[in-house]
């Protein structure tokens, strides 16, 4: 057998983790909600999302291929990692529910950011 041989995925599966993936990820406020164009986060969802996640992958044990497996533990620890990290922060104001990276502030906290017109960037600590 050789190291070239394509991952076995099933494609509903596939489009299943990535689904819940995506929803966990806005959760946590890394993506913009399509809908409200913000960054939320709701930590208890994205538990939720991740619970549902780790249950799938007890249900499903010694039913996927080595590939699948792979993959669903790889994007369970990532998850995690991200809920731990969003979980320590705290608390978004009820004025401010979007993050940095969704809208920049003009604080002293935050980034500059390079609007395409060759403007370098800066970070204050």
């Amino acid at each position: 057998m050789t190291d070239d041989t394509p991952p076995e995925f099933n494609p509903l599966l596939m489009q299943l983790i990535i689904s819940l993936q995506s929803a966990t990820m806005m959760e946590l406020g890394k993506l913009m909600n399509p809908q409200t164009q913000k960054a939320e986060r709701r930590l208890p969802m994205a538990k939720n999302s991740i619970d549902m996640l780790t249950m799938l992958q007890q249900k499903m044990a010694g039913n996927l291929t080595a590939d699948e497996e792979q993959y669903l533990s790889h994007v369970l620890y990532e998850l995690r990692m991200n809920y731990v990290e969003e979980s320590e922060k705290p608390d978004p104001k009820p004025d401010d529910e979007s993050t940095p990276e969704a809208e920049p502030k003009s604080d002293s906290n935050a980034k500059s950011r390079d609007s395409g017109g060759g403007e370098k960037q800066t970070e204050s600590s």
